[in-house]
């Protein structure tokens, strides 16, 4: 039996989720390895449920072993999540195939795109755009017109998007791993569908209750996190933390951000003295050139201290959130194979390599800023990196 890997966030787990994971098993009759976001998410949020819970959600949907991608990777772009993550898959040792969601459904025009925009034409026709004062996302969306034609479409929906950014990593890595898709059945944005999780994470906002559009076993995790006050999590209830962080920083702290370019560091510097809520500090800073997840990606790296350098080399450690006995035997498989050192018992992240330590003990840091935001203050307390160890689903 063969092992696929699966790039993901599961903010939070869903029925749509579920169906991926499962299609991909019958295609491949195959072991599911994730790969998943921690407790902030790429579009520039804190994730709603933990990322333990979460990775539980996911073994009891039907994958084997869940692994963190640390969160400065997660708070890139997309071509940055997308890179690191296929990173780790390819570090495994184990991994034959990625899999990954698209509205396309068809992998051979992903590759097509992604063949296409990895092209210096289309980098030099996107540089050409900008320079004339288009948002990025229009600047590449006509680059890739007219490398694509027709087919420049696929770019314009956001899994298509992620996925052929998955494909170019492969491509780049030189990774032996084969690219598939599933088809997304329904529509993303409809909230009324309950198909996307931006849907089910309005309901939760709201205190209502999405359980029907999840796996009944994700279900009852989400239920029991709820009721013990560790969720839902939302940027709100940090944000008197993330205002005393972003005032205390100074000029130079900014300079040294992600994604700190063409005087958005004094920017955000400037607003984020004086204005009083942290939308009003990123509505300041916004201008057409930028879109506001990236806006939000830079102002979470600002409050959890991570600077550009941190994402700058792959992923530097294997941490293991959750498995089940399948997963098991995947990790002593891939102890045997990987050069990276793996972390199943938080302490021996004392004993890692320099820059793994440091980068482990910036994500037990984010972890701390996270907690602040339970809704159950006796959930706030510090230094929760260090204690809880990856869920086991027997």
């Amino acid at each position: 039996m063969g092992t696929a890997g699966i790039i993901c966030e599961y903010n939070p787990m869903h029925s749509g989720h579920m169906k991926h994971i499962e299609e991909t098993k019958r295609r491949l009759d195959c072991a599911i390895v994730c790969v998943m976001s921690g407790n902030f998410v790429q579009r520039g949020d804190f994730a709603v449920f933990s990322k333990h819970a979460r990775a539980e959600t996911a073994v009891k949907a039907g994958a084997d072993l869940v692994l963190e991608l640390p969160t400065p990777y997660v708070l890139s772009s997309a071509e940055g999540f997308a890179k690191a993550g296929v990173c780790i898959l390819d570090q495994l040792g184990i991994c034959d195939y990625i899999s990954f969601g698209s509205e396309s459904g068809d992998i051979e025009d992903l590759k097509t795109a992604a063949d296409a925009l990895a092209l210096d034409e289309t980098d030099t026709l996107t540089k050409e755009w900008l320079n004339q004062g288009l948002p990025y996302a229009q600047a590449r969306q006509k680059a890739a017109e007219a490398v694509l034609g027709s087919k420049a479409a696929l770019i314009l929906t956001p899994n298509n998007l992620l996925g052929i950014e998955y494909i170019k990593a492969i491509y780049a890595l030189g990774t032996t791993m084969t690219p598939m898709t599933v088809k997304r059945e329904g529509d993303a944005h409809d909230s009324a569908t309950g198909v996307s999780g931006s849907a089910l994470r309005k309901m939760l906002a709201f205190g209502k209750r999405p359980w029907s559009y999840m796996p009944q076993t994700a279900a009852l995790v989400c239920i029991e996190a709820l009721k013990a006050g560790r969720a839902p999590v939302l940027m709100k209830a940090g944000e008197l933390a993330m205002l005393s962080r972003l005032r205390g920083m100074s000029e130079a702290d900014f300079a040294q951000l992600p994604g700190a370019v063409e005087g958005l560091d004094k920017r955000f510097f400037r607003y984020a003295a004086t204005a009083p809520t942290v939308e009003t500090i990123l509505e300041k800073v916004k201008t057409k050139r930028y879109a506001m997840s990236r806006l939000r990606r830079m102002l979470l790296c600002a409050c959890l201290g991570i600077t550009a350098e941190d994402s700058a080399k792959p992923p530097p450690y294997l941490r293991v959130l959750a498995m089940n006995g399948v997963g098991r035997e995947l990790l002593r498989d891939i102890g045997k194979r990987t050069t990276l050192p793996i972390i199943t018992k938080p302490a021996s992240a004392h004993e890692l390599p320099a820059r793994a330590r440091e980068l482990f003990y910036k994500e037990a840091a984010a972890t701390d800023f996270y907690a602040l935001a339970y809704p159950n203050e006796k959930q706030r307390a510090g230094a929760q990196e260090w204690t809880i160890s990856p869920r086991v689903v027997e």
